[in-house]
């Protein structure tokens, strides 16, 4: 059965991922959409506004056909380990195709980058080692170093997705059978647009429009809408737990946790002994030297007490966690099952390596943030979800 990935976070499943799936399938022909999806914990360092689960669910009724989640020691980082736990967890599953969104050039040849950047790695490092402005992100500097060296490549700060195709790129490049790449032009809003007026609304403008109380339903298909009405998790209601977590511990176990460096567990303590809100907290701890995500990334870390010898070990722990499946992608892992690259996982309690370990925990501190329906975390967690 011909395959093809994606690599997503679904927050929440709108309409613009409906119609990736669905051209994913066109472009390459596949019979099984393979989606690798965040887990409870997101890339830009948040929870996901609806757990896993009912993302999963909405994505097997809107064009997916197997949901494998990308666990906290992947989803919880910065582009380059996003790309290298999603790129490895479809390697894993023998997938032949990988998929993605991009504002970039439509023509722009990502498998000659991908090559390029893989094999000139020691060129990348030395234009990177040379770039002293203290006041440049890691963003900037990779922005910098690839427009340099590879001079087709077009970058801006408003091309999120272009920039990540480039990194699943340079991943893809590094296995000996990598997959094809094929990149979709981004339809509608823009990644960052707050406006629901395009066709294809962005999921930071739905999530705005939640926020004011404002109605999605033309923006997302049912079963997102049903989600939504059911559970919204926000870092508002895990404030009080981070900020307890923040106060009750030593300085000495704050150096611990994962990428904690340069003091910043001071600056943590200081603002959250000033703080009582959660915004006001974090504009205390932002600084120039650090970003948004990369602060709300580590409050994930502290938060759910990742130290860096856990992260490390899961690193080299990994496994395939099913989410959810139709008919059509259970008839692909039954195919694949004799020849998968890492252990399968289909229930949560299976599994005691440290990767499973963060998961567990990860999905444990998720529950208590879901303000809509509290009596709901007294709930047992499902073990996948099938497609009716």
């Amino acid at each position: 059965m011909k395959s093809v990935g994606i690599i997503v976070e679904y927050n929440p499943f709108h309409n613009g991922h409906a119609y990736h799936a669905k051209m994913a399938r066109e472009l390459t022909g596949a019979q099984v959409v393979i989606a690798v999806m965040s887990g409870n914990f997101l890339q830009r360092g948040e929870p996901a506004i609806v757990d896993k689960w009912l993302r999963a669910e909405a994505a097997l009724h809107n064009g997916v056909d197997l949901v494998v989640e990308l666990p906290v020691p992947w989803s919880l980082q910065a582009a380059d380990y996003f790309a290298k736990g999603g790129v490895m967890l479809l390697q894993a599953l023998n997938c032949e195709n990988l998929c993605f969104g991009t504002e970039g050039s439509a023509d722009f040849d990502y498998q000659a980058f991908g090559r390029f950047a893989w094999e000139e790695q020691d060129r990348v490092d030395t234009a990177f080692q040379k770039i002293t402005d203290q006041k440049m992100t890691y963003p900037q500097k990779m922005n910098q170093v690839y427009g340099e060296l590879f001079p087709s490549l077009q970058l801006s700060g408003e091309t999120p997705n272009h920039i990540l195709g480039l990194t699943y790129a340079k991943e893809n490049a590094s296995y000996a059978h990598p997959m094809k790449l094929w990149s979709i032009q981004r339809q509608g809003a823009a990644y960052h647009d707050n406006e629901l007026t395009q066709e294809f609304a962005s999921a930071t403008g739905i999530r705005q429009a939640l926020q004011e109380g404002k109605a999605v339903s033309d923006w997302v298909p049912q079963e997102t809408a049903v989600a939504l009405g059911k559970q919204q998790v926000t870092w508002e209601a895990l404030w009080p737990l981070l900020r307890y977590r923040l106060l009750a511990s030593r300085k000495s176990d704050l150096q611990n946790i994962y990428q904690m460096v340069e003091g910043l567990e001071t600056r943590l303590l200081t603002a959250a002994q000033k703080e009582a809100d959660f915004q006001g907290f974090l504009s205390q701890v932002k600084s120039k030297r650090y970003t948004w995500t990369r602060i709300q990334r580590l409050l994930c870390y502290t938060l759910l007490n990742i130290t860096k010898e856990e992260m490390q070990k899961a690193w080299s722990e990994p496994g395939l966690r099913v989410l959810g499946y139709t008919p059509q992608g259970k008839a692909y892992l039954h195919q694949q099952k004799k020849t998968l690259g890492l252990p399968l996982l289909s229930k949560i309690g299976q599994g005691t390596t440290m990767e499973q370990v963060l998961t567990k925990r990860s999905d444990q501190l998720y529950r208590l943030g879901d303000e809509r329906v509290p009596e709901q975390n007294t709930g047992r967690f499902p073990q996948f979800v099938e497609f009716p």
